[in-house]
């Protein structure tokens, strides 16, 4: 073979092989948290967030904490109880909680306690600390803050699929529920559609 044919030949290996690696190698982009990634169409982290947000602003902006002030003088206690997802698909049900959790506190108007797994824990730890710490600071039992109010709710799903094409219909609703006599003080509902359309050679 002819030496600058040997030598053109050479550098088209050693191209192919590096195009080979690159297709081949695992490429990671760090996004912005406020940035949407809608991959595969389903719920997500954007989803959580959004929902959460537009919820609890709806939530806050009623006339229930006004209401509770003119009868108490303080501001209310909120906690979140049972959240189920009884849609089709698995949505990590825990990070909407902590997202509705973050913008309850950030919103500064309600007094927040802890769920009752988060108690659970909280009060072992107390009883640990009966004769391991010193007495001055040691958290004594009896003083937890008692909620007002319950937040609950439901993650639903509906979807309709035509060939490629798919509709994803989300409907979170959530309620807050007194405590004291059972009656709800807001009820609020969002609704998410996705239209996904799939790839000729995606399933």
């Amino acid at each position: 073979m002819h030496p600058v044919l040997q030598h053109v030949g050479r550098w088209i290996f050693v191209a192919a092989v590096t195009v080979g690696l690159t297709a081949c190698a695992t490429q990671v982009d760090r996004v912005e948290r406020d940035v949407p990634a809608d991959l595969s169409g389903r719920w997500n982290d954007t989803d959580s967030r959004l929902v959460s947000e537009e919820m609890i602003d709806d939530m806050i902006s009623r006339g229930w904490i006004q209401r509770h002030q003119g009868r108490t003088g303080s501001r209310p206690t909120v906690i979140i109880g049972d959240v189920r997802n009884l849609s089709h698909e698995h949505i990590n049900v825990n990070t909407f909680v902590r997202d509705i959790e973050r913008e309850l506190l950030n919103s500064g108007e309600v007094t927040f306690v802890a769920s009752g797994v988060e108690r659970d824990a909280i009060r072992s730890e107390r009883d640990d600390q009966r004769g391991n710490v010193r007495e001055e600071t040691r958290s004594l039992p009896g003083r937890e803050i008692g909620a007002d109010y319950v937040l609950t709710g439901t993650i639903n799903t509906i979807t309709d699929t035509e060939g490629r094409t798919e509709v994803a219909y989300y409907q979170v609703d959530l309620a807050l529920t007194s405590m004291a006599d059972n009656t709800r003080v807001w009820v609020g509902q969002k609704e998410i559609r996705k239209i996904i359309r799939r790839g000729l050679f995606r399933s």
